[in-house]
C-alpha cells in the first residue's frame, strides 16, 4: 500500500504545479494548462486507471470554507475535525492550520489520499486519512465537520445531507461550503459567510463565483 501511495504522490508532483490558492495563505498541486494532466483526455486517465482529476483544483465550496475556518480559527481550534470529500484537501489543510487538534480528511476517490498527502506536507501540517464512503458508518468520534461542493448530483446530496443531520442531532458542528449547486438544501441550512472566489473555468462556468459558508 505505501508503495502505492508513493506512486500516486509521485504521479501528482510531476502532473501538476504548485500554486497558491488566490485568497488563502496555502499552496496547493494544482492542475492547469501548463501541466500535463490538463491536457489528458478520460481515455487517456483511463488507460492508466486514473479517475477525472477532481482533486487537482481548488474547488469553488472550498475555498470558501478554507477561508472562513482561517478567518475565524474558533471555529476548529483545539477540535477534532472530519472533513467530508476532501479532494485536494484545501479545507483539511485550512482547519489544521486554524489549529485544529486533529484532522482527517475523507474521500471515495483514492488518488485523493496521495493529493491530500503532498498537499499537507506542501503545507506543513498533519492530515490523516480515511477511506471509503463514511456516509453508511457510525459517526465518527469528532467535533466538527466539514463538507464543501458535496451537493452537485441529487442521490449524493440527499446521502450528504442526511448524515450530516445525523452528526448535527449527535451534538457536532457541521459547516458546508457550497457556490449554489443545484441540489444544496439552502432551506435547511443557515448562512455564516458569503466570499467571492476565482475558479477555472476548466470546471466552472465562470472565472469568479459566490460560494457561501452554511451550518445546521
Amino acid at each position: 500500500m505505501q508503495g502505492k501511495l508513493s506512486h500516486a504522490i509521485a504521479f501528482i508532483r510531476s502532473n501538476t504545479r504548485v500554486v497558491r490558492v488566490p485568497g488563502l495563505p496555502l499552496r496547493m498541486h494544482q492542475a492547469d494548462e501548463l501541466t500535463p494532466i490538463w491536457a489528458a483526455t478520460e481515455k487517456d486517465l483511463a488507460a492508466s486507471n486514473i479517475a477525472p482529476p477532481f482533486w487537482a483544483f481548488p474547488w469553488a465550496g472550498g475555498q470558501a470554507l478554507a477561508r472562513h475556518l482561517l478567518d475565524h480559527p474558533e471555529t476548529v481550534r483545539d477540535k477534532r475535525v472530519l472533513d467530508l470529500a476532501s479532494g485536494s484537501g484545501l479545507v483539511a489543510i485550512a482547519a489544521a492550520m486554524a489549529g485544529a487538534a486533529s484532522v482527517t480528511a475523507n474521500d471515495i476517490d483514492p488518488m485523493c489520499e496521495a493529493a491530500i498527502a503532498a498537499n499537507a506536507e506542501l503545507n506543513g501540517v498533519e492530515v490523516s486519512y480515511a477511506a471509503g464512503d463514511l456516509l453508511d458508518a457510525p459517526l465518527a468520534a469528532v467535533d466538527v465537520i466539514l463538507a464543501a461542493d458535496v451537493f452537485y448530483e441529487q442521490t449524493p446530496a440527499t446521502h450528504f445531507l442526511a448524515f450530516l443531520q445525523r452528526a448535527h442531532a449527535a451534538g457536532t458542528a457541521v459547516y458546508a461550503g457550497d457556490p449554489g449547486r443545484t441540489y444544496f438544501p439552502r432551506d435547511v441550512f443557515r448562512q455564516v459567510a458569503e466570499y467571492e472566489v476565482t475558479t477555472s473555468t476548466e470546471i466552472e462556468n465562470t472565472p469568479i463565483k459566490t460560494a457561501r459558508v452554511w451550518t445546521l
